[in-house]
C-alpha cells in the first residue's frame, strides 16, 4: 500500500464513523479516497449542485450553511458533510465554504452507499439513530424554509401611519400619498379613547377607497369612518410570517395591523409577505374570489396544482402545505356559496356551511374528496325551506367536484338530507353519539368531530365544538370506544420491522400512506385531544395541547409530532412526483421507489405510531378515569 494510502487509513481509523469498520473494508475505502484542497473563503459545495462523494475534513475548517445563508454548523478535522444530499437526490442541501485553507478527503458515492447498506453503525452515525434521526430529518425541512422561522416583527419597517376617525376621505388620501403607503389605521382621537387598550377604530386601504368612495361616487368630504373597514384582522408581533400569510388567505385581506401589548406597532402588507413566500397561494385565493361562475373556478384547477408543487419544491413542511391547501379549499366553498345565493336568492332562514375532516383540520393535500354539512336555523321548516337548501348544497357540491374535490363516496355531504339539520338537532345528535357510542355513532364522531364553519353563522360551529369538548372528556366509555376504533388501522410493519405491502389490485406492493400512516395517527391524536377537552382542530395544535396536559409518557409527544410530519411529507412528495410526471396523484407509495434515507426514517415513524397505539389501548378503558 502506498504511503499516501497508509496515511489516509491511519486517519480514518481514528475518526467516526470509520473507526468501527472491519480493517479490510477500511483499507478498501482508503484506496478509493480522492483528495481536494480549498483555499480559505472558497466554496466547496453550492446549493443544488450534483454531489458524488462524502466529504471528510482532513485539516482546516469548513462552515456549513442553510439555504437561506444562515450558518448551520462549523466542522474541523474529522468532520463529515454532504451526506444528506447523497441520501436524498444527490443534490447539495447544505452549502459548504472553506473557513480556513482546508484539505478534504472525498469518498466516492458508490463506496459511501455500500458502507451505508452493509454497516448499521455507519448508517446510524450518518443519519443519527431512531428518534433523533427522525427529528433531525424533520427539523432540516422546517429550517430550510424561512417562512416557518421568521417572525412578523421582522417585516415591520416603520411605525403605523394613522389618521383620526373624524378625518375626511380626502384628508386620508392625501396622507396616504404623502407617506407613500397603501393603508391607514383609523384611530379614535378623543382623549378618552386614547386611554383605551386599543385605539384602533378601523383601517382604510387603496381597495376601500376604490370600492367604497370612487365607485359609488361619494363626495371627497365623506367622513373616513363611513368607508373604513371596522372588523379588523390583526396579527401579533411574535407570530410567524407563515401565520400572517394564512390570516390573509383565510380572510382575503391584503393588510394586517401588527400588535404588541394590544397596541399597533405597524402594518404588514401582502407585498411584505411575498418576500418570504412565492405569490402562488395568495394569488390562487385572490383569483378564486374574482371568478363569476363555476367554469371560471374550474379553470383554476391547474393553478391549485402548481401552487401545491411549488410549495413542495420550496421545502415547505406539511403544516404549511396542509394549511394553505385547506384555505384554498375553503375559498372555493365560500365563492361557490356566494354564487349559489346570487342564483337562488337570499336563504329563507340563516345557515352555517361546515367543512369536515382534513379541510377543517388544515391538513389537506392535492388528493382529497369533499366532506361537508349544513347547520340550519332552529326555525327551519322542511316543507317550506328544504328545497332551497337542497339546491344550494347541490350547487356547491357539483361545483367542488368540477374544481377537483371529488364527491364523498360515503355520502358525507350537505346534499344528503341527513346532514342538513337545525342546530338543535345537531346538538342532540352529538350528545347521543357521545352517550351511546354504537359502531355507527363512533364512525360519525370520527368524521364530524373535526368541523369548522366556513360560511354563514359560523358561531354555530363554535357552539358544537364547545359541546364536543365539554361532553366527550367526561365519558370514559366514549373515549374507550373511540380508542378501540382508532386501533383498527395499524402501521404497515411486519415482525422484523419490514414493510407490509398491499398485495392485490392495481396498487400491489405499495403502502396506502394515508390509510396506514396519517389517518391512524390523526385518529389517536383526536382521542387524546377529546380526553383533555382541547378545542384545537389541527393535529399539530392538538399535540401541543396534549403535551402541555402531560398525559403521555416523557418524550412521546415530540416523537408523535415528528412521525406525523415525516409520514405526511412522504405522502405529499409522492403526490408531487406524480404531478411532475403527468400522472394522477394518489396515496399509494412504493417503498422501493423511496431513498434509503426515507425508508429508514419511515420505519422509525411507523414504529412510533405502533408504540403510540399500544399506549392508547392501555390508557382508555371503560370506567377508567382518564
Amino acid at each position: 500500500m502506498e504511503v499516501e494510502h497508509l496515511e489516509i487509513l491511519d486517519f480514518l481509523r481514528s475518526h467516526q464513523p470509520f473507526r468501527d469498520l472491519p480493517e479490510e473494508v477500511l483499507a478498501g475505502v482508503a484506496s478509493r479516497v480522492e483528495i481536494s484542497y480549498f483555499k480559505a473563503g472558497t466554496p466547496i459545495l453550492e446549493f443544488g449542485q450534483e454531489i458524488d462523494a462524502l466529504h471528510v475534513v482532513r485539516s482546516g475548517a469548513v462552515e456549513i450553511f442553510r439555504r437561506n445563508g444562515e450558518l448551520y454548523n462549523r466542522l474541523s478535522e474529522g468532520g463529515i458533510f454532504g451526506e444528506f444530499g447523497l441520501l436524498r437526490n444527490r443534490r447539495v442541501r447544505f452549502p459548504a465554504t472553506a473557513l480556513e485553507d482546508s484539505l478534504i478527503y472525498l469518498i466516492p458515492e458508490p463506496v459511501f452507499s455500500e458502507l451505508f447498506e452493509q454497516f448499521e453503525l455507519f448508517a446510524d452515525f450518518v443519519e443519527i439513530e431512531d428518534r433523533t434521526r427522525l427529528r433531525q430529518a424533520v427539523s432540516r425541512r422546517e429550517d430550510a424554509n424561512e417562512l416557518m422561522t421568521a417572525k412578523v416583527l421582522t417585516l415591520v419597517q416603520r411605525d403605523p401611519v394613522v389618521i383620526g376617525v373624524q378625518a375626511t376621505a380626502q384628508q386620508a388620501c392625501q396622507k396616504m400619498s404623502e407617506e407613500s403607503v397603501s393603508s391607514l389605521l383609523i384611530v379614535n382621537d378623543t382623549a378618552e379613547n386614547r386611554e383605551n387598550t386599543s385605539p384602533m377604530a378601523g383601517i382604510i386601504t387603496d381597495r376601500d377607497i376604490r370600492n367604497r368612495l370612487v365607485t359609488p361616487g361619494l363626495d371627497y368630504s365623506t367622513p373616513v369612518a363611513q368607508i373604513m373597514s371596522t372588523e379588523l384582522v390583526t396579527v401579533e408581533h411574535n407570530q410567524l410570517v407563515f401565520e400572517a400569510m394564512l390570516l390573509m388567505l383565510r380572510h382575503n385581506v391584503h393588510h394586517l395591523p401588527v400588535l404588541k401589548n394590544h397596541r399597533p406597532i405597524g402594518v404588514v402588507a401582502i407585498s411584505d409577505i411575498i418576500r418570504y413566500e412565492s405569490q402562488n397561494s395568495l394569488f390562487v385565493v385572490s383569483s378564486i374570489f374574482r371568478q363569476n361562475d363555476v367554469e371560471g373556478l374550474q379553470s383554476l384547477r391547474a393553478d391549485v396544482r402548481s401552487c401545491f408543487l411549488r410549495m413542495v419544491n420550496e421545502d415547505a413542511n406539511s403544516r404549511m402545505i396542509g394549511s394553505a391547501m385547506a384555505v384554498i379549499g375553503r375559498s372555493f366553498k365560500q365563492r361557490l356559496l356566494e354564487l349559489a345565493e346570487e342564483q337562488l336568492g337570499p336563504p329563507p332562514v340563516p345557515y352555517c356551511f361546515l367543512a369536515l375532516g382534513s379541510m377543517a383540520r388544515d391538513e389537506q393535500t392535492i388528493v382529497t374528496d369533499q366532506d361537508n354539512a349544513l347547520i340550519l336555523d332552529n326555525h327551519f321548516d322542511p316543507q317550506q325551506h328544504d328545497e332551497y337548501f337542497q339546491k344550494l348544497a347541490a350547487f356547491v357540491s357539483d361545483g367542488l367536484a368540477a374544481c377537483g374535490y371529488t364527491y364523498c363516496t360515503g355520502g358525507i355531504m350537505a346534499t344528503n338530507r341527513q346532514w342538513r339539520q337545525p342546530l338543535q338537532v345537531w346538538e342532540a345528535c352529538f350528545r347521543d353519539w357521545i352517550d351511546k357510542p354504537t359502531p355507527q355513532f363512533l364512525l360519525n364522531s370520527s368524521i364530524f368531530f373535526d368541523l369548522e364553519g366556513v360560511w354563514g353563522k359560523t358561531q354555530w360551529a363554535d357552539q358544537l365544538n364547545d359541546l364536543i369538548a365539554h361532553r366527550a372528556r367526561r365519558s370514559s366509555r366514549f373515549l374507550a370506544c373511540m380508542a378501540r376504533n382508532a386501533l383498527g388501522r395499524t402501521p404497515p410493519l411486519g415482525f422484523f420491522k419490514d414493510f407490509v405491502m398491499e398485495q392485490d389490485g392495481k396498487h400491489s406492493n405499495s403502502i396506502n400512506i394515508k390509510r396506514r400512516g396519517t389517518a391512524p395517527l390523526t385518529d389517536l391524536i383526536r382521542v387524546h385531544s377529546l380526553a383533555i377537552g382541547s378545542q384545537a382542530r389541527n393535529s399539530f395544535e392538538r399535540l401541543s395541547d396534549i403535551i402541555d396536559a402531560g398525559i403521555l409518557p416523557s418524550g412521546r409527544g415530540p416523537d408523535l409530532r415528528d412521525a406525523l410530519e415525516f409520514i405526511a411529507m412522504v405522502r405529499i412528495r409522492h403526490q408531487a412526483l406524480s404531478l411532475q410526471e403527468a400522472e394522477e396523484p394518489d396515496n399509494s407509495v412504493v417503498p422501493e421507489q423511496l431513498s434509503d434515507f426515507e425508508r429508514k426514517n419511515l420505519k422509525d415513524a411507523f414504529q412510533i405510531l405502533s408504540n403510540a397505539q399500544k399506549f392508547l389501548k392501555f390508557r382508555y378503558q371503560p370506567g377508567r378515569v382518564n
